[in-house]
């Protein structure tokens, strides 16, 4: 018979379950996956642990920790009780279904396809939102810490009359609640009227009723809570307007309360407040009143109010009142603004004095070099310019590195440059892993050398006070290996059956050597060896027989690395520097707190106030900032690190910070009291750079306490560009030991210069006393200049145009060097300001730059020398020497007579460089750059003429010179013959 298409008519094939011995291999692979994952969570939460206990600030690892699980599981819950209950009661209050309209029956299938899994559906839901709202508040321990911990800062604001701590602590944590609020009522809403319209309470194309009397309860309620949690926005929004960022053309951006605000904003905030109070009360009442109708009107009414009493209204006080009298009107606000302003940042104490600045016309030249000599250490070392030569005359290995910008501090009373020999693997020639983690594990001593002189005999190099390897000088003996430093990144294996390099001799040898501190993490214990193995991906950590018994990890190894974990609610400042301290090398690291909160106080970008052509030339000078807006700062904290153990100790700086203040109560006994800082450390503290470009940053404007004054910006100032760089960066305060004007002696001080906005004169310097162990240090002294004087680049433009800077630099070329200019220092001196810039020479075949001229310039007078002493000298025309003319002039608006030549060839080529140069000034001064280059072209021509015509001239003396020699010998050994014996004894003495 034939098929029937009844099927297969063979045997069939049965599938059956895989056996036990395949089961129970898959199940076992499975646990292992799962303990694998298990083990890499664990390994990341161990190894911090470890971290943390390794450097005895466990405590902090453990407050941070149960703080970010406490608002996990709390806001988690709370998210997850609120959203599963609206969708459980929703589905509760579902209506008895009845004969099922088209819409009815489509959702039935939905219906039917969860019915099975309602519980586990609602479970996911809750579960999965509870954990979005929990990492999310977990993301806000710093701002619970600070509210829960919040201390007076003895302060009020000037509109509410509330401590400053309510908006710095208090409102930044109600926010967070508001938004939580927020977004759990919406979710709330969301998902309770999806619930509503799946099963049958809300209904969109049926006929008859929308929705079902307990649908309509329900929903309302939510609605009220909405909006009564929009009238709590509008009330903490009164409170806000305090701290709230706004444009102003007076300063850009403003912060606080402006006219407007306090008569407009704060008036309808507080009207709004109260309709949706009432709206709430509407939507509250449909639970007796089964109507949506006054709810929805009193939503609309509340809608309408927001757009015409929070938006028109004020817009209309703005354009019609404000406006046509803006100064007089805003002009109590920003006194309230200066006022805060200044409170916030520290400057409340700075008042400008006037300061004449050209100097005193009728002053004795030689006392005024006298006054020269004393009024500063002049550091011609720029530590920005001799690292390479740091780098080519100490760094004794390839694989040791100095910092790109090195670093001034005092040693035996003198500015002194220094800098690290740290371990840089890059030039490593052979790179393993038993090389770049257990051979290769520390970088050795600190050079320093003389901040104001260089060696003599040495063509300009530093006069090095502490060098070699091991090193040796001034700072006697002291703990040279350093495990921890700026540039070492890596982590190292110590202490364990693998000898480290120390450093390796002149002869060829090496010296070995085997940690003996007690830093890092022991890797004795198989979980710790396992647990750094998968947190840092090396597996060789497991089996390397390079780790043993006394096998130590050291990783996390800058300080500013160090002292940002174990204090996570501190700033750091961009330069960490290193000092030697009772014979061990610490690191100090000066550290901020801040905050975004302090009412009517403007706000500054840290990032981009601290940044000048220091820290955009490194990258390790940055900022390290915990928020980068700010509105409050101080330098609360002192930080050291030891090079050798790695040891961080935090020390209480500013006693009266009341930020401060709040996170030691935070986090008890991490901080220790400002009377723990030992008196050799504190001889080496200092006033930090960030902290003093933020403060400078906001004196640009905040220097002005007159209302009328600030509003017309009449005396904006501006922080001049670096003129020794080509990219339009901010100059960089520097440190020097100077005596500003009524100071008796020097102090180690940072100082800054200001121009006016969009000029370039000097219109203002300030210096800070730098020294921590002055009773006047952090004392402020602002200089506002009255006379017209020439400011950073119309000086470096002056030394510039000069025929001697063209003439070296035209040599220096022609020798294939560069020319690099150092520091530009300005010091008070006489009324007047004296300015000093080092300029090396770096020969392009040559790995370092040298010092060989000084450029001083003070008032009108400028010298280019191959010394500070004589530079000094030609200025003030002092000890004997003449003041060179000043561009070429004699002192009078005629330029001098240039010289004469006999030579009518030589004489040709000198008129034409004459011409050339004056051509060139006029070029500059008209600034015409391609004349000025075409004009120094032919200057250039013109000089090398006249140099081969003399040449020639002189070659031609010479042979008609020869003519004569023999009768001259001769005529001079009758004159010897004659000659007094004894004279001719004591002419010889005179000679020697």
């Amino acid at each position: 018979m034939p098929d029937r298409g009844g099927g297969p008519t063979g045997p069939r094939i049965r599938v059956g379950r895989p056996s036990r011995r395949v089961r129970t291999l898959l199940m076992t692979l499975g646990i292992l996956a799962v303990l694998a994952m298990v083990f890499v969570m664990f390994a990341g939460f161990w190894t911090d642990w470890l971290w943390y206990r390794s450097v005895n600030y466990s405590s902090v690892f453990t407050t941070t920790l149960w703080t970010k699980i406490g608002l996990f599981f709390v806001f988690g819950l709370l998210m997850a009780a609120a959203v599963g209950l609206n969708i459980w009661l929703a589905h509760r209050l579902r209506p008895p279904l009845s004969a099922m309209s088209m819409e009815q029956q489509s959702l039935d299938r939905y219906r039917m396809s969860i019915a099975p899994y309602k519980k586990w559906l609602l479970l996911g839901i809750a579960t999965l939102v509870g954990l979005i709202a929990g990492a999310s508040a977990a993301g806000q321990w710093r701002t619970w810490l600070l509210w829960v911990n919040g201390v007076s800062f003895g302060q009020k604001d000037p509109q509410f009359k509330l401590d400053v701590s309510f908006f710095a602590f208090d409102l930044p944590w109600y926010r967070f609640l508001l938004g939580f609020g927020f977004a759990a009522t919406v979710l709330s809403l969301i998902a309770a009227a999806l619930t509503h319209y799946l099963y049958g309470g809300l209904r969109i194309t049926s006929p008859g009723a929308r929705a079902t009397a307990a649908s309509t309860g329900h929903l309302s309620v939510l609605l009220g809570v909405f909006v009564t949690l929009k009238a709590v926005a509008y009330w903490l929004d009164r409170y806000g307007l305090a701290v709230k960022s706004s444009d102003f053309k007076a300063t850009g951006d403003w912060t606080g309360l402006r006219y407007v605000d306090a008569n407009a904003y704060l008036p309808a905030k507080t009207i709004l407040f109260c309709i949706a109070v009432i709206c709430a009360l509407l939507f509250f009442g449909t639970l007796w009143r089964r109507t949506w109708q006054l709810p929805v009107i009193g939503f609309g009414l509340m809608v309408l109010s927001a757009i015409l009493i929070g938006g028109l209204y004020p817009a209309i006080v703005q354009k019609f009142q404000v406006s046509p009298n803006e100064q007089a009107k805003e002009a109590p606000y920003i006194k309230k603004n200066i006022k805060a302003t200044r409170d916030a940042y520290g400057i409340n104490g700075v008042k400008p004095e006037d300061y004449k600045g050209a100097g005193k016309a009728d002053e004795d030249p030689k006392k005024k070099r006298e006054d020269a000599d004393s009024a500063a250490n002049y550091r011609l070392n720029d530590p920005n310019i001799v690292s390479p030569t740091f780098q080519q005359l100490e760094q004794e290995r390839e694989y040791y590195r100095f910092p790109t910008t090195l670093d001034v501090d005092r040693y035996n009373g003198q500015d002194t440059i220094v800098g690290l020999r740290e371990l840089s693997l890059d030039k490593l020639e052979k790179r393993n892993w038993i090389n770049d983690h257990f051979a290769y594990t520390h970088g050795y001593g600190m050079v320093t050398a003389k901040g104001t002189e260089t060696k003599k005999g040495s063509k300009g190099a530093p006069d090095f006070t502490n060098y070699g390897l091991p090193t040796a000088g001034n700072l006697g003996e002291y703990e040279q290996r350093i495990y921890y430093g700026e540039k070492t990144t890596q982590y190292s294996i110590v202490g364990g059956p693998q000898k480290e390099l120390d450093y390796e001799e002149d002869g060829g040898g090496q010296k070995t050597y085997s940690y003996k501190g007690d830093s890092g993490v022991n890797l004795s214990n198989p979980i710790n060896r396992a647990a750094y193995a998968v947190s840092f991906g090396e597996p060789q950590m497991l089996y390397s027989g390079a780790i043993g018994e006394g096998s130590r990890i050291l990783y996390n190894r800058t300080p500013k690395e160090r002292v940002e974990s174990v204090a996570p609610w501190l700033t750091i400042d961009g330069d960490t520097y290193p000092t030697v301290v009772n014979g061990r090398i610490q690191w100090v690291v000066d550290a901020y707190t801040t905050s975004n909160g302090y009412p009517y106080a403007s706000r500054t970008t840290l990032g981009d106030t601290t940044a000048d052509s220091l820290s955009e030339s490194d990258d390790q000078r940055a900022v390290v900032a915990q928020q980068n807006q700010v509105n409050y700062i101080r330098n609360s904290v002192k930080a050291t690190v030891d090079a050798y153990t790695g040891e961080v100790k935090l020390y209480t700086w500013d006693e009266k910070d009341p930020v401060l203040k709040t996170w030691k109560k935070a986090f008890p006994d991490t901080v220790k009291d400002k009377g723990d800082i030992p008196k050799a450390l504190m001889d080496h503290l200092r006033y930090p750079q960030d902290m003093f470009k933020v403060q400078r940053e906001l004196l640009t404007l905040y220097h002005v306490t007159d209302a009328g004054q600030f509003y017309n910006a009449s005396d904006a100032w501006q922080v001049p560009n670096d003129p020794t760089k080509k990219d339009n960066s901010a100059v960089p305060p520097y440190y020097l030991s100077m005596k500003a004007p009524g100071q008796a002696q020097q102090q180690f001080s940072l100082t800054t210069t200001f121009t006016p906005s969009g000029r370039p004169n000097l219109r203002a310097f300030m210096t800070v006393d730098a020294d921590a162990t002055s009773k006047n240090f952090g004392t402020m002294k602002l200089l506002r200049v009255t006379g017209d004087v020439d400011g950073p680049e119309q000086v470096q433009n002056k030394l510039n145009s000069m025929t001697e800077v063209g003439n070296f630099v035209r040599d220096m070329k022609g020798a294939d060097s560069d020319v690099l200019y150092g520091n530009l220092l300005t010091v008070p001196l006489d009324d007047g300001f004296l300015y000093v810039e080092p300029v090396y020479v770096q020969g392009r075949k040559s790995a370092y730059p040298l010092l060989k001229k000084v450029a001083v310039s003070y008032g009108t007078e400028t010298a280019f020398a191959d010394s500070l002493s004589d530079g000094l000298n030609q200025v003030f025309g002092a000890d004997g020497t003449t003041k060179p003319p000043a561009d070429d002039t004699d002192g009078t608006d005629e330029p001098t007579e240039p010289p004469k030549s006999s030579d009518p060839t030589v004489q040709a080529a000198l008129d034409d460089a004459q011409t050339a140069f004056e051509d060139g000034q006029q070029a500059l001064k008209d600034g015409d750059w391609e004349a000025y280059g075409k004009a120094q072209e032919k200057l250039e021509e013109s000089l090398q003429r006249a140099e081969d015509a003399q040449a020639k001239a002189a070659e031609d003396g010479d042979k008609k010179g020869d003519k004569n020699a023999d009768a001259d010998k001769s005529a001079d050994k009758d004159a010897d013959k004659s000659g007094d014996g004894d004279a001719s004894g004591d002419g010889d003495k005179k000679g020697g």
